[in-house]
């Protein structure tokens, strides 16, 4: 979860399916969407990492399914209510704007976050 659902959340979405962790379904969702996605996040995603996004679309907590777990990307304290609490706070710096590496950085640390996901050796 992030306020735009057009960068952070988006990657965490396509990445942690992309890993296709088993037990879970990821969505990400916003509290203000964008009508659209990061497109300089798309191209990173796409010729970076492999991962295509084009067909994501940003979604209010409304879009998507009951979440049993929530995550938000870093709201500095500024989260909505949605209805719960939020499980973390990954507090992310939202790269929108900035350099290729800057979303480089914010990728990687959500594949480390996404470790958790995974089960134990």
């Amino acid at each position: 979860m992030c306020t735009h659902n057009a960068c952070r959340s988006q990657i965490a979405e396509a990445l942690a399916k992309h890993a296709a962790i088993e037990g879970y379904a990821f969505y990400s969702a916003g509290s203000v969407p964008q009508e659209q996605i990061d497109s300089r996040a798309v191209q990173i995603m796409k010729t970076r990492f492999g991962i295509d996004m084009s067909r994501q679309y940003s979604k209010t907590i409304r879009d998507i399914p009951h979440p049993d777990i929530v995550i938000s990307m870093g709201c500095k304290g500024g989260c909505p209510y949605i209805g719960r609490g939020f499980n973390a706070d990954w507090d992310l710096e939202d790269p929108t704007g900035q350099s290729e590496e800057a979303y480089v950085e914010v990728i990687r640390k959500i594949q480390n976050h996404l470790k958790v996901f995974l089960p134990k050796e």
